[in-house]
C-alpha cells in the first residue's frame, strides 16, 4: 500500500523542502489541494527537489479552469516531474463554482466526464500528433497551430483521478479517470455500499479492468501519545467532520447510518457561524464511522482493516499535526506487506 503525505504550506515557496522531507520519511507521493494557495504552484518546486516523489493535486477544482489550461498545466508539469504528476480533479460545490471562481455549474458529473475526455484529446494531439477535434456538449477544441504545441513527452500524459462522494461522479471516475480519490468524509458502510458498487458500474460500462485503475483513500486521523494529545486531536477532527457534514452534497454519507437530519442542523449552525457547537454535534458514533482513531501503534492495524481490502493507496489527513514526521513510523509500517 503507497502512504501520500499532505504538502501543508503557510508559503508556496516551502513546497520543495517539505516535498524533500516527505521523499526522505519513506512517504510514496505528496499531494497539494485547492485552499489558500493555488495547489499546481507548489508542485513546480516539489519537482525539482525529488526525485522518485509521485505530486499529485487531491484536488484541483475542475469546473474553474477549462480543459485547456488543464491540459497545459498537466503536460508542463509531467516534463518538469520526470513522469511522476498525477492531475486529481475535483468538481466542488455549487456555490463555490458559481459565487467564488463565477464559472460555469450544469451536470457536473456529465461535465466532469467530458472536461477529462477533452483534456486526453488535446494530450493525444500534443504527444501522439492527433488532429485536434474535441466537440462535446460543453467544451470544444478544434484549434492547435503549430506555434502552440509542445514537445511531446517523453513519459507520457499523466494519469488522471478524480475525486467523488455521490454516486454519479463517482461512476463517471470508474468510466474516464484513471483513480479514483476517496474523499474524507465518508464510512466503511457507505464505502460499501455506494462508492465501491458506482465505481465497479463505471469501470464496467468502459469495460475496463480493476487492476488497471487506482483507488486512493484519504484517510482523517485522530490519535495521540497521551490523554490529553488525543482529545486535542480528536476535537481538531469532529470540527473537520462537522464542516464536511454540513455540506448538501455530502448528506448521503449520513443518511446512509440514519443521521440525515445531522446534516441539516449542521448547515443551519454553519450559515450563523457557529463552528464550535457544530463539531459538539458529531460524538463518538460518528466520530468512530468517519475517522480513524486509536492508540499509535493501533492505527496502522485499523487502517488496513478499513480500506486495505480496496485501497491502492492511502493519505493520510491529519492537520491538527501537520509535521510529516510524526508520522514516520506509521508510513512505514503500511508500507510493508500485511502479515
Amino acid at each position: 500500500m503507497k502512504v501520500d503525505g499532505a504538502l501543508l504550506l503557510t508559503d508556496p515557496a516551502e513546497a520543495g523542502p517539505a516535498a524533500r522531507r516527505l521523499e526522505e520519511l519513506g512517504y510514496d507521493g505528496a499531494f497539494t489541494f485547492e485552499g489558500p494557495h493555488d495547489p499546481f504552484f507548489p508542485l513546480v518546486l516539489a519537482a525539482r527537489e525529488t526525485a522518485r516523489l509521485e505530486l499529485a493535486t487531491a484536488i484541483a477544482v475542475a469546473f474553474a479552469r477549462s480543459p485547456m489550461l488543464l491540459a497545459q498545466i498537466g503536460h508542463d508539469l509531467q516534463l518538469l516531474s520526470g513522469g511522476r504528476f498525477i492531475l486529481g480533479l475535483g468538481s466542488q460545490i455549487r456555490p463555490h463554482i458559481e459565487k467564488r471562481f463565477s464559472m460555469t455549474w450544469s451536470h457536473p458529473a456529465a461535465r466532469m466526464r467530458e472536461l477529462v475526455q477533452a483534456v486526453r484529446a488535446i494530450w493525444r494531439c500534443w504527444n501522439e500528433g492527433e488532429p485536434l477535434a474535441f466537440r462535446g456538449r460543453f467544451y470544444t477544441h478544434t484549434l492547435m497551430t503549430p506555434f502552440f504545441v509542445p514537445r511531446a513527452s517523453p513519459h507520457g500524459a499523466p494519469r488522471i483521478f478524480v475525486a467523488g462522494v455521490g454516486p454519479r461522479m463517482t461512476e463517471v471516475a470508474g468510466e474516464v479517470a484513471d483513480g479514483f480519490f476517496v474523499h474524507p468524509f465518508h464510512t466503511p458502510a457507505f464505502l460499501e455500499s455506494v462508492t465501491l458498487p458506482a465505481l465497479e458500474r463505471g469501470l464496467e460500462r468502459a469495460d475496463r479492468k480493476r487492476e488497471d485503475f487506482a483507488i486512493s483513500c484519504q484517510l482523517l486521523l485522530a490519535t495521540g501519545e497521551s490523554d490529553e494529545e488525543r482529545e486535542a486531536a480528536e476535537t481538531a477532527v469532529r470540527a473537520q467532520i462537522a464542516f464536511y457534514g454540513s455540506t448538501p452534497a455530502y448528506r448521503g454519507v449520513l443518511e446512509q447510518h440514519g443521521w440525515g437530519e445531522l446534516q441539516s442542523e449542521l448547515n443551519r449552525l454553519s450559515k450563523r457561524g457557529l463552528w464550535n457547537e457544530m463539531a459538539a454535534r458529531v460524538d463518538d458514533e460518528i466520530l468512530d464511522a468517519v475517522a480513524v482513531r486509536g492508540a499509535p501503534n493501533e492505527l496502522a492495524r485499523r487502517i488496513r482493516e478499513r480500506c486495505g481490502s480496496f485501497a491502492d493507496r492511502v493519505s493520510l489527513v491529519a492537520p491538527w499535526r501537520p509535521d510529516p514526521a510524526a508520522w514516520a513510523d506509521l508510513v512505514s509500517e503500511l508500507r510493508e506487506p500485511a502479515q
